[in-house]
This record gives structure tokens, sequence and C-alpha cells, in this order.
């Protein structure tokens, strides 16, 4: 039977995205329907598929919702371990190879001394953990995923801009992924195995995981972290008393001032990052759940895992100028430089090797897993299609990304990483702007009351995340976005392009370009908000 096609995203939920949307126990629709005479009416090829879906998500165990709302009903209580959960989530996401390998610029290609590098790193942690720590407790607080409440203060519609980038950030990241575990499984071969084969198998078991959904999730992650951090205790103790200490940074002051400044703006990016889709494994948390157990769990979870990972990468690093043989192994991947600091323990340290590589599924279990969420968002038919079918369209696109790419990994981590930064800095700044300065309780005083019969957070109505007519419109937002990347793309330092303020900075030039689109962002936002509510009432 023919649905009625309706303007309303609102009744739009209920129909179109009736089968992808509905929680573990949502019912399912007959297989046929009667109509006044009790004919029987035959089901359309779409109803079909549908059917045929919900019998296979059924049998399988998928988790079949999508980005629907998860209710206060439909939430799980939590526990004493809950908080533990989310720590150990983080640091099972974050303490892997990957993380390793960025920090491995600031002496390979910034050329800074070991301790220029670990003080920029660490801060860059501290400060880029604050987003991804705050956005997190949107989950519990809405049920909604991450880039569902970006529509309540960047708008239905330009929200959906947000999508497109968070979608390449997530896309980007599981190509890097798939090439560093590439790199360190055919370093344990002795280059004899292909990277292909490398990045074939991460894609596979990453698949599997993430196809199964949240709770498979949630339990790989719980204990994904010990044998990564087991691996990394015995690569401190191996590679440690290699590592260079007292070579200074290379330039003069300028120049390494705007070596700095890139290299803190590369690592505040990494972690920051995760401000795109932090909320999306914990809409299953109560509302009632604490907003600073939620922020301080992701905070430290995020800052223990990247500081560790940071300076483990700036050891090797600072180690090759000293070591031939680690020089070696960087000349031929970035990877095989990890492998080279489990040197001398023979087969245990290839182990050890397989284990770090292995390690980044973590990682890319969870960037997939939103990455599907995204992409439903994108627009009402791409919303009716499965989230397990996405799934598996999205481990394809990056899976072949990697191949095409898996020779340029330095390059693709300095020019995409901060460029994805940028905008993630914009994203968190209108969003605490407009939760802070528009939405706090004092500010709902001046304002209309929302119905106590609709459930409310700091003037927000959850229930109706769908409703285009509802949300901001996001003209202001959308504004304040624009003129912050504009101001990014005139402070940026990239291979591909150096904008005209980034290059006043030293020979080299700094890149600026998220701190200048983060304070344009700041200082723009407000007074186009006041516009915006004056002219349209939300």
């Amino acid at each position: 039977m023919s649905k009625k096609i309706t303007d309303s995203p609102k009744q739009e939920l209920q129909e179109s995205f009736l089968d992808v949307e509905k929680g573990p126990k949502g019912s399912h629709p007959p297989t046929a329907q009667s109509n006044a005479a009790g004919a029987s009416v035959h089901l359309s090829t779409w109803q079909r598929l549908k059917q045929w879906n919900s019998k296979f998500e059924t049998l399988t165990g998928l988790e079949s919702r999508g980005i629907a709302r998860v209710l206060p009903s439909e939430r799980e209580p939590i526990t004493s371990s809950s908080y533990l959960q989310i720590v150990l989530l983080w640091i099972s996401c974050d303490l892997t190879a990957n993380s390793i390998t960025l920090a491995m610029l600031g002496p390979l290609v910034f050329e800074l001394s070991f301790r220029d590098a670990a003080m920029c790193a660490v801060l860059g942690t501290l400060v880029g953990c604050l987003g991804p720590a705050y956005t997190c407790t949107w989950g519990p607080r809405s049920g909604n995923r991450t880039m569902i409440v970006a529509r309540y203060f960047m708008g239905y519609y330009p929200s959906k801009l947000c999508c497109v980038l968070s979608l390449i950030i997530m896309l980007g990241y599981g190509t890097i992924n798939c090439i560093i575990t590439g790199q360190i499984l055919s370093a344990v071969q002795g280059g004899s195995m292909s990277l292909v084969v490398g990045i074939i198998i991460v894609a596979a078991i990453t698949l599997v995981v993430a196809v199964f959904g949240m709770k498979v999730f949630h339990t790989y992650e719980r204990y994904a972290w010990l044998p990564q951090m087991l691996a990394l205790f015995v690569l401190v103790g191996s590679a440690g008393p290699k590592f260079n200490t007292s070579t200074p940074s290379l330039g003069d002051s300028a120049t390494i001032a705007g070596h700095r400044i890139s290299y803190l703006s590369l690592c505040l990016s990494s972690p920051l990052a995760w401000s795109a889709a932090a909320a999306d494994y914990f809409v299953y948390y109560p509302s009632s759940t604490p907003k600073h157990a939620i922020f301080l769990s992701t905070y430290i979870g995020n800052a223990v895992a990247f500081c560790f990972a940071y300076l483990l990468g700036i050891g090797l690093a600072s180690g090759v100028s000293e070591n031939p043989s680690w020089a070696a192994s960087y000349s031929s991947s970035q990877g095989a430089l990890i492998l080279s600091g489990f040197s001398g323990l023979q087969a245990f340290g290839s182990i050890c090797g397989v284990i770090l590589a292995l390690g980044v599924i973590a990682d890319q279990i969870a960037a997939t897993y939103s990455s599907a969420l995204v992409l439903q968002m994108l627009g009402r038919r791409v919303g009716r299609v499965p989230r397990w079918t996405l799934t598996c369209l999205i481990v394809a696109i990056y899976t072949a990304c990697a191949l095409g790419g898996r020779n340029s990994l330095f390059a693709i981590f300095q020019n995409f990483l901060a460029l994805m930064g940028y905008w993630v800095a914009i994203f968190v700044c209108i969003a605490l702007e407009e939760e802070f300065l528009f939405r706090s309780k004092r500010i709902q005083r001046f304002r209309s009351r929302t119905p106590e019969s609709v459930e409310s957070d700091a003037g927000y109505d959850w229930d109706i995340w769908n409703d285009w007519k509802a949300v901001p419109v996001g003209i202001a937002a959308l504004v304040a976005f624009l003129i912050g990347w504009a101001g990014a793309v005139l402070c940026m330092d990239q291979a591909w392009y150096v904008g005209p303020v980034a290059k006043l900075v030293g020979k080299d030039g700094a890149d600026l370009g998220l701190w200048v689109a983060a304070g344009l962002t700041l200082l723009t936002y407000p007074p186009l908000r006041i516009l915006e509510v004056k002219r349209f009432g939300r």
C-alpha cells in the first residue's frame, strides 16, 4: 500500500522512518493488510523489503533503531560501573596506534624538540577533550544523536551541512586507521605481507562489530583497552631508553613559534573531532544521569588515552635522528617505526605489534557506527535504509579510500585533521553560546514557558527533533558558521593552501585557522541569534 506523502517532518517520522528507527523491541508491519471488504491487499516491493529486513534483524539480533529519539521509558538504569564504562570506552577508542602516529608529526615534520612537542601535545589534549566531554552530555539529556541535537541551534536544514562534514571526518579517520593497521601488520611480516591484506582485515572485523550495534559495541570497548595498554607499557620499557630528549627545536624563534602553534592545533583537533559524535554512544543512559558525571568520565578517558599515546609517538619520532634502525623503519612506514620500538623482543615484540595494529579497530568501530546514523540524517529517502546496510556502505567507502591512499598517510594526517578541526571548533562554539546565552534558566524567565506536559531541558523540547517548524531556523548559526570558516581560510596553513595571515608567522607560516574561526564565531553568533529570535521567535 502506498503511503501518503506529507510536508511535515514530524508526520514523516511516523511514516518514512517507521522501520529503520524502531527500538530493539519495536513492532514490525504485518505481511498483508485487509481492506474494508476483507480482501487481501498485496504488498509493494518496498514493503516486502521492509518485511524481510525486520525478520533478518530479529533473527540476527542486529540493532534496528536508527536516529529516532530514545524515550525515557526505553532507557536502561545506570549502575556504579556505568561511569567506568564511559572511561574505558574512550580509552579503548583513543589509546591506539593512530594517536601514536599523529604525534610523530611533532619531531618529524615540525622539527620540534621532545619537550616542545610534548607540551604542545598535552596542552592540545587538555583543551580538545573539553569538546566531546560537553557534547557527550547530550546523549542522556536528550536521547538524541549528536547531529540530531545540532538541529536545536543550527536549524533543521543548515544542520545537514554539519552532517556532511561529520561524515567526512569519520570516513577520513576510517581511512587513516585502515592504513596504519596495514602498515604495522606488514612490518610484523617483514614487509612480505601487502598493506592491502591488513586494510581488509581491519575493515572486516570492524564491520562485524559495528553492524550489530550498541550492545556489541559497548561490550567490545569494555575490554579492548586492556591488551592495548599492556602492549604500550611494553613499548615504553623497550623503546623509552632510546627516546631523544636533548635535541632542541630547529629554526629561528618565529619559525619555532609557528611550528608550535600548528602542531598544537593538530593535537587539539584529534580529540576535538569526537565532539561531532560523542553523544551517539550514550542515548540509552537515563535522562537523570548527572551531566557533570558524564562530562568528567568522558574527559578523563579521552585525556588519559591521548596524552599517553601522544607522548609515546613523540618519543619514537624523536629517536629517529639518533637510531639508524628506527630511521630505516621510518623510511618504510610510520607503522614500521612503531614496531621498531619492540626491537630486541623477538617474537614477543611481534605479538605486541599485532595487538597494537588490531587495537585500532576499537576506534574504527565507533566512527563506523556513527557514520551510518549520520547518513540517515541527510534525507528522508536515505533515512529509510536500515542502519546495518548503511554500515556496510561506509566500510566499503573507507576501505576503498585506504587502498588508494595507503602510501600517503602523513599527508592525510597533516592536511585532513587540522582542516576538520576548524568546523568542529565552530560547531562547539555555537552550541555553547546557544545553551548558555539563549537557553539558560535565567534567560528562560524572560521568554515563554514550555508547557509542563512537554519534557524540556534548559529550554530544549527534545520531542520536536524532527519538526523543522519548531527548531530554530538556523540562519544565525549558518552565517556565523560561514564567517568563522572564512576566517579559517585566511589563517590556515596547509600543504595545498596557505592563507595570507598564516604566512606572516616565521618562514614556514603557522596554522591559525582553528583559533581565528572559533574567535569570529563567538563574536558574531550572539547578535545574529538575537536578530533571528526577534524575527522568527524561535
